[in-house]
């Protein structure tokens, strides 16, 4: 390997990815920096175009969860200097725009007019490379790179800060959450784990967590949330035994379009938000931070494959439910909770399971998406 030249992991076809040899990223705009990574998240999202289930070109570098010391430095970069210890949002923001001005950085229309732009290209949602690599180029630097304190403590907590820590206090905020508040969260995988953390950082009285993953439901218990195994039963119905017939305030949907009937295997994209529908209480609200895309190739039906779903609106209306969705902005929530993992308020590191090389990263891949071995939450060390 050259100098202009770095290892990254590089999507190939559906279930495969590589660590190949690709070009080192330079400055191209005087607000740029480079960041030698340290550690690079593997995502649910990521698995989505893993498995061939978005618009995902081969060749593609992967990884939105990115931190590092910076390695390069633009021109026209104020605040960073080089050998910054730096945590990057998972969505790409000028700082410049009216969203951006207005705190909705994930929403950003000058980076990508019209949609989100992440690191990776992700479903063509923004033109940078991913930082599941040694090198990632960081655009906009100043704003979108968080400072962290210098050295190594706190790094597995700090890499969570790209993305689903924040998703996670993001749902629940979505939801109109108040503390003394009852809430369900649908999905334990690591963003839903995080919104039932946060949940309870904020004041939640009672967290449900509704899963089917021994690991993830284990995990709930003990962050001191309710495991709900909807493979044994109606996940609305074992809530509503358990509080004596009486809803929940609050719920979250951090599973997505890829949500699944009790069995597992059998997809059911609008399964989540039925239950959310019957589970919450008349003026509760429902936050959506999990994934809904405009396609989807591998749907199980024509209408879901161009991203038509069906709920019951007229339930949803009568209860008087308000929803919230949409990807977080991640700098409206990163200097906040980043503050909070230096005070030791929050941990939420708990829910990493593999921390691995980037070599390691295609069989990582196939254990993450297979959910064997324990796999929840994997981060790669270039």
């Amino acid at each position: 390997m050259s100098n202009a030249t770095m290892r990254a992991v590089v999507y190939e076809k559906p279930f495969s990815v590589v660590i190949r040899d690709v070009e080192k990223p330079k400055i191209v705009h005087p607000d740029d920096v480079i960041v030698k990574v340290t550690t690079s998240c593997i995502c649910g999202s990521d698995l989505h175009m893993y498995e061939g289930r978005t618009a995902a070109e081969p060749g593609i570098v992967f990884g939105h969860e990115n931190m590092g010391i910076v390695d390069e430095v633009g021109p026209a970069v104020a605040v960073l200097k080089k050998g910054d210890r730096v945590v990057m949002p998972f969505n790409v923001g000028c700082g410049r725009c009216a969203n951006c001005e207005e705190g909705r950085s994930a929403f950003c229309t000058h980076v990508n007019p019209g949609f989100v732009s992440h690191y990776d290209s992700y479903v063509a949602m923004g033109p940078y490379k991913g930082g599941q690599a040694e090198y990632v180029r960081v655009p906009y630097a100043d704003f979108n790179a968080l400072k962290l304190p210098p050295g190594k403590e706190n790094e597995a907590d700090f890499s969570l800060l790209a993305d689903i820590f924040p998703t996670g206090w993001h749902g629940v905020k979505l939801s109109g959450f108040k503390p003394g508040e009852s809430v369900v969260v649908f999905g334990g995988g690591p963003v839903g784990l995080m919104a039932a953390y946060s949940a309870n950082i904020q004041g939640a009285s009672d967290v449900y967590v509704v899963d089917r993953v021994k690991e993830r439901l284990d995990k709930a218990r003990e962050i001191g949330c309710i495991p709900i195994d909807f493979s044994k039963g109606d996940a609305v119905d074992q809530i509503l035994k358990l509080r004596g017939g009486n809803e929940v305030d609050r719920g979250v949907d951090a599973v997505g379009y890829q949500a699944t009937t009790g069995d597992g295997k059998t997809e059911q994209p609008n399964v989540v938000l039925e239950s959310l529908i019957r589970v919450v209480k008349p003026t509760g609200g429902l936050g959506i931070p999990g994934l809904y895309v405009p396609k989807d190739p591998g749907a199980p039906d024509s209408a879901a494959a161009k991203g038509y779903i069906s709920f019951p609106f007229g339930k949803l209306f009568e209860k008087g439910l308000t929803i919230g969705t949409g990807q977080c902005n991640v700098k409206s929530y990163n200097r906040y909770l980043r503050d909070l993992i230096i005070s030791g308020k929050a941990k939420p590191s708990f829910v990493v399971s593999h921390e691995v090389s980037l070599d390691q990263a295609p069989a990582a891949y196939d254990k993450f998406d297979r959910r064997v071995e324990g796999y929840t939450k994997v981060l790669l060390h270039p």
